[in-house]
């Protein structure tokens, strides 16, 4: 059987983010993944490639440096995922004080390298024009990013792949020991419940809130580092006002509340910081954490959100590195790699991290295990563009062109497609309209649904609808019933080795 070089538990965006990057430099890399990809924290974000603004408080300087100089080398790999967004600090005099904010906002124009984003302003808010409450006359404007988060980790894995990396996805580690030599590692199939072994020379645990309990359950060791989980939770509402720029807003309790434009319909409301007992894999927001969000808008803005206009809400568990912190939010959001030799084979262990520095995570874990491959290829994420990024222009020429080549698209709809696939659309786009196949609604085909399924590692239909995309926000439930139909019969054919192209 095969002997790979590297085996990664998981596949949220640190788990992928690694196998890609050790498979591009000659690592041989299996990937395995017990759910879909990033169905659990890494698409239960709040959707930003930030650095941080509310961590400086926390003196955490490196971490905010780090992230800050990552958000422009991401903007560069990632073009049509990834987008520049102007913030809005509105001031509270009774809360944070104007030298604090300005000084503040200085260090983050000056910690990152910052070329493509404008720097941070002074604002004067007009009751005319702002969505406001009429007595906040004045803020600051700063620049961060935005990003689909679950797309990209697709992308990253994509790119694994296509370098030439294994993944399975639905493939559950069930133990994994050191035997004659090599890692043995054994996956249960959730599907079919076959149980497959592996071999590699060196094993990564990325299990993301499960990256204690990997160890302790099915490794049988323990842990070097405490596990806190902190969970986050957002709503999506009508939007609450015009225009494209987010909110970020104060509350007293210290946290802040990111108010961020959504799908043109749309405002995303979050985060809370709740300390989490439960199974990472139930975690669900609260009454409470509904109220919370709601009540910290209504100070801020004139038109007042409700718990009844919630669209949908997710929330995520962080597995943060237990720094014995009696406050959730000042926890250290900075990631920590735990390498020990297991019979003198590596296993390197990743607590903590977030989504903006995932490649900067990723290549500490190669300089980690280095020294067990001499011959491991030098860094190259910084410079290689994700899938489907090669847009040749702007994302709006791109727009342009795609309603000029497919004429059967109105604008809501390529703009959807150029913002989720890039230049890989036309992999599944035809010049005719009748080759796109079953309409399922809300703009979405049978060609692009194939085309998730044969090169997206999608299977079901929150894969298709909630992670590759957002559709389940405007699909009609007997349409989605038509979807599952459709993928089910797609894996029965499948597994009768009938094609459904």
């Amino acid at each position: 059987m095969k002997t790979f070089d590297c085996i990664v538990i998981g596949g949220g965006i640190n788990g992928v983010g690694i196998a890609n990057d050790a498979q591009g430099r000659g690592l041989d890399t299996l990937l395995l993944e017990k759910q879909d990809l990033a169905q659990a924290t890494s698409s239960a974000s709040s959707k930003l490639i930030h650095g941080g603004l509310r961590y400086l408080e926390h003196y955490e300087f490196r971490l905010v440096r780090e992230a800050l100089s990552e958000r422009e080398i991401l903007l560069k790999k990632a073009p049509h995922i990834i987008k520049p967004l102007r913030f809005q600090l509105p001031h509270m005099p009774h809360l944070r004080p104007v030298w604090m904010i300005r000084a503040g906002l200085f260090l983050y124009d000056q910690l990152g390298k910052r070329k493509l984003l404008p720097g941070s302003r002074h604002v004067e808010f007009k009751a005319e024009s702002s969505p406001l409450k009429p007595e906040i006359l004045r803020g600051f404007e700063y620049s961060d990013c935005w990003v689909d988060d679950s797309r990209l980790v697709a992308l990253n894995a994509i790119q694994f792949t296509e370098n030439g990396g294994v993944l399975k996805t639905r493939h559950e580690c069930t133990a994994a020991k050191v035997e004659r030599g090599l890692w043995t590692i054994t996956a249960r199939d959730t599907e079919s419940g076959l149980i497959t072994t592996y071999h590699a020379r060196s094993l990564i645990n990325a299990a993301g809130p499960w990256v204690k309990s990997f160890l302790t359950q099915n490794m049988q060791r323990t842990s070097p580092y405490g596990v806190r989980l902190i969970k986050g939770s957002h709503v999506v509402v009508p939007k609450l006002y015009e225009g494209d720029n987010a909110f970020i807003l104060q509350n007293d309790d210290s946290r802040i509340v990111f108010v961020i434009p959504y799908l043109n319909e749309f405002s995303i409301v979050g985060t809370t910081d709740v300390e989490y007992q439960g199974d990472p894999s139930q975690v669900a927001i609260s009454t409470e954490e509904t109220h919370y969000l709601c009540d910290v808008v209504n100070k801020h803005f004139a038109r007042e959100m409700t718990p009844q206009e919630v669209i949908w809400s997710w929330s995520g568990v962080r597995p943060l590195c237990d720094d014995e912190s009696d406050d959730p939010k000042a926890i250290t959001r900075d990631y920590t790699l735990e390498l020990e030799k297991v019979e003198g084979l590596p296993l390197l262990s990743v607590f903590g991290g977030k989504l903006t520095t995932y490649r900067r995570l990723a290549e500490s874990a190669m300089k980690q295990i280095r020294p067990f491959f001499p011959l491991m290829g030098e860094e190259w994420t910084s410079e290689a563009v994700l899938p489907g990024g090669d847009l040749g222009h702007s994302p709006k020429s791109f727009i342009q062109g795609l309603l000029q080549k497919y004429d059967y698209l109105d604008s809501k709809q390529a703009k959807r497609i150029a913002t989720a696939y890039g230049s890989r659309c036309h992999l599944f786009l035809t010049e005719n309209a009748k080759d796109q196949g079953q309409h399922f609604g809300a703009g979405l085909y049978q060609a692009e649904v194939d085309y998730l399924i044969k090169h997206e590692f999608a299977k079901e239909v929150e894969d298709v609808l909630w992670r590759r995309s957002k559709l389940g926000l405007f699909l009609k439930p007997l349409e989605v019933l038509e979807l599952a139909t459709y993928l089910e019969s797609h894996k029965k054919n499948k597994v009768k080795g009938v094609s459904c192209d």
